[in-house]
């Protein structure tokens, strides 16, 4: 139900300005936005999310509005009640963020990342690490829906074991990416995927069984390279692995019994359990299993002299929300096992708050549609109208930072100039999910470039050029457009049918 809400919002947020800005104005808050991003991320590096990179997205919000209000007229009120809308749309993911510092936390401590890890070390090959890794997240996200869910569990397991093969974090994290929205872009239990087909009135399976038309070549192109570079990567040596296997073996009580929580939150996902009450679950499962397996542990974290009830308390409590850091003897893996909990979410949900301050307030003083008419002056052909919303589409998770919106945005804003153009829906569909829903995760201050970014502790950047299935799938779309292959217009079949 969340994609019909933020169509209400949507809806909600549309008014008449009384002087629309032109498109070189409506670029004034981008341009402002694009370059105070980047004296800040020169001047902080990775501190810029602590609150520089907030502070910016605040003064180009102040920027539009001043815009707005001086010359379309637009009241206070109209960009505030947007810039609320805008919030209240996102405020179920900022509670799965709060739900998954708990679970990240609870899982690590738990010993359950480090029982996936132990394992995982000794049955994938290095060779063919990357390949298997985005595979297995692919499956995980076609079953869940969910591409955050599955980064957010076996996400951080695999990038544990990456690290411990020798291979980069921005390598591993790419595979991780890759597959996970592979799922999130082509399972029907995805949001992305029932709000595309919604929006543009294309029913579900038809919109999905289009999208294999681009998306299965992207995939395969995006395997073949993960295998290229698996089998050219020199392997880390095996004395190495060794090291740590036996550091996760004596830091934590290793056992089969703690994959027992992925289980049953594969089982729940399975059966359809929301998303929040599904995490939530988890994160309790794992808790219990870290008082019963890891006390140890809890003690060390909860700072108290003896191990008891007192200190199995604090330092479950401490573990769901607050960092923690675990000693093990080995740097590498002292780095991995730490985590922040719930607080570690909280830079991120700051910015996501004043990210949507900003998507309201470029939407409801028009300039967002000022801008994006542009792209509509290259349309004559198919190709034109496909890279016209492509463009579109990559221009709104931009600006909006979030891809629910965008999805909307670039449906709604295309739906009727397809239309008359004489193309099936499900072009649009299929053109709005790989324009939007995969590239949504390589821009850092959308909510899924920062979520990402936070769960697995690997900047956008980082991982950005090794995300291949999300940059080959916009230029699939144009290609496939561009040859052509099972694209109909409605006058196209009628001319058909008349002569024939």
């Amino acid at each position: 139900m969340r994609h019909k809400h933020i169509e209400y919002v949507l809806l909600r947020m549309e008014h008449n300005p009384t002087k629309i800005p032109s498109p070189l104005l409506s670029l004034v808050p981008i341009l402002v936005l694009v370059t105070f991003l980047f004296v800040t991320i020169r001047t902080f590096g990775s501190d810029a999310l602590s609150g520089g990179s907030q502070i910016v997205l605040l003064t180009a919000t102040a920027v539009c509005c001043l815009i707005a209000m001086t010359y379309s007229k637009v009241r206070w009120k109209a960009l505030e009640l947007a810039m609320i809308n805008n919030i209240t749309g996102v405020a179920t993911a900022l509670i799965i963020l709060l739900i998954i510092g708990a679970l990240s936390g609870s899982w690590m401590i738990s010993g359950v990342v480090p029982s996936l890890i132990y394992y995982g070390i000794q049955v994938i090959h290095p060779d063919f690490f990357l390949v298997s890794t985005c595979l297995i997240c692919a499956v995980v996200s076609v079953m869940t829906g969910s591409s955050w869910t599955t980064i957010a569990t076996i996400g951080i397991a695999l990038l544990g074991i990456g690290q411990a093969q020798g291979f980069s974090d921005g390598w591993t994290a790419g595979a991780i990416i890759s597959g996970a929205y592979f799922g999130d872009k082509i399972s029907p239990l995805s949001d992305t995927t029932l709000l595309a087909s919604s929006v543009t009135d294309t029913p579900l399976f038809k919109h999905i069984r289009y999208m294999m038309i681009t998306t299965v070549p992207s995939m395969l192109i995006t395997l073949v390279i993960f295998t290229v570079a698996g089998l050219s990567h020199e392997a880390t040596a095996t004395d190495q692995i060794g090291q740590y296997s036996i550091a996760l073996d004596s830091t934590f009580h290793i056992t089969p019994w703690l994959l027992i929580v992925p289980v049953v939150t594969g089982i729940l996902i399975a059966r359809k359990v929301p998303s929040i009450i599904t995490l939530f679950i988890s994160a309790a499962l794992a808790g219990v299993f870290a008082l019963i397996f890891q006390p140890h542990l809890l003690q060390e974290i909860s700072g108290l002299p003896v191990e008891n009830i007192q200190s199995d308390f604090k330092g479950l409590l401490m573990t769901f929300y607050g960092s923690t850091s675990i000693e093990t003897g080995n740097p590498d893996l002292n780095d991995l096992v730490a985590t922040r909990g719930m607080s570690g979410m909280m830079n991120t949900i700051w910015l996501i708050l004043c990210a949507m301050c900003f998507g309201g307030a470029m939407a409801a003083s028009g300039m967002l549609g000022s801008i994006t008419s542009v792209f509509l002056r290259f349309m004559k052909r198919t190709v034109g109208l496909v890279a016209s919303t492509v463009t579109s589409g990559l221009f709104l998770n931009i600006c909006t930072a979030d891809q629910y919106i965008s999805v909307i945005l670039t449906g709604n804003m295309f739906k009727d100039i397809y239309e008359k153009k004489g193309y099936e829906s499900r072009l649009l569909s299929r053109t709005v999910e790989d324009a939007v829903t995969v590239t949504s995760v390589l821009i850092p201050w959308n909510t899924c470039g920062m979520t990402q970014a936070t769960i697995l502790g690997v900047a956008t950047f980082t991982y950005l050029p090794y995300c291949f299935f999300n940059l080959i799938s916009p230029l699939m779309s144009i290609t496939i457009a561009a040859i052509g292959f099972k694209i109909k217009r409605k006058n196209e079949k009628a001319e058909s049918l008349v002569t024939g």
